[in-house]
């Protein structure tokens, strides 16, 4: 990952990692909010931009309001009013979706993200309308934040890696399995006490990172619908272009064999490397087995 100088915020943007696009959108939204708010401060303008994003950007409870709404599921788990909200959860993004990215790519982050988010949002929705005891907040009631997109992360990969332990402060070497079970029965614990609705979109996040660290591990990955969905959206916004190469067909030769052959023995390597961390954790590669995974997670 590099935070250094670029030309523009643009080609920086595009050019680093999933992982810094995804802090660099919560940041962005963050920052302008702000600004915006100063503008109008600076001015004595009438309205609140704090009140136009929870209106428009933060996901409501009531379907009758997310109805035609439907866009806050996706653009609330992108919103923080408050810079410790926004802090905590980047912290916890970019440590473990570091990890993350090492043993699981930087597009299912992206994809675990997303689907992360949205199951949170279901599962707030699905909660405040079903139990009585939030029938007198129903009608008001808003969620925002990054949260159940960082559990489903944090989830994830410690389903995935369960034994794979990091250093943490004061409490030295601590397993994923362990850091992940904590988060979730913290939430759990908490619903009763205040942000109940924060609290049922972090479990809803978990389910979703859990669950999707199962079935990847059986070859099945439940958010491809993500990244098929990005796709097909870019594509209509995407101005098409005819391109003026002219493409030569040729049969394959026998490097072009050769280079299929290896590139699916180091895909093999790689695989039975990552399981071992699932079993036995990091430090019980090899050092040759280090270098393959850094090798590897280097293209």
């Amino acid at each position: 990952m590099r935070f250094g100088n670029q030309n523009n915020f643009s080609s920086n943007f595009m050019q680093n990692s999933m992982l810094v696009k995804l802090i660099y959108a919560n940041l962005v939204l963050f920052v302008a909010i702000k600004l915006l708010y100063l503008f109008f401060w600076l001015f004595v303008a009438n309205g609140s931009p704090n009140q136009w994003a929870l209106e428009w950007l933060a996901v409501p409870s009531d379907p009758s309001k997310l109805i035609f709404k439907p866009w806050t599921i996706i653009t609330y788990m992108f919103l923080h009013l408050g810079f410790f909200h926004l802090f905590s959860n980047m912290l916890w993004l970019y440590f473990l979706g570091t990890l993350f990215v090492q043993f699981l790519g930087e597009k299912k982050l992206y994809t675990v993200y997303i689907a992360g988010g949205i199951a949170g949002a279901l599962l707030y929705v699905l909660f405040f309308n079903i139990f009585p005891v939030f029938e007198n907040v129903n009608s008001s009631a808003i969620a925002l934040g990054a949260s159940a997109s960082v559990m489903a992360v944090v989830v994830g990969v410690g389903t995935y890696s369960p034994n794979y332990s990091i250093r943490l402060l004061f409490l030295g070497d601590v397993k994923l399995k362990y850091i992940a079970i904590f988060s979730f029965v913290i939430d759990v614990l908490s619903i009763s006490n205040s942000n109940s609705g924060g609290h049922i979109a972090h479990i809803g996040g978990a389910a979703l990172g859990f669950l999707f660290a199962k079935q990847w591990s059986k070859g099945k990955d439940i958010t491809a619908w993500v990244g098929s969905t990005t796709n097909f959206l870019l594509a209509l916004v995407k101005p098409s272009k005819k391109s003026k190469m002219k493409v030569k067909y040729k049969r394959p030769s026998t490097s072009d064999y050769e280079y299929q052959d290896r590139k699916k023995e180091e895909q093999s390597a790689v695989d039975a490397i990552l399981d071992k961390i699932s079993r036995s954790g990091y430090d019980s590669l090899s050092k040759k087995e280090k270098e393959i995974l850094f090798k590897a997670s280097g293209k």
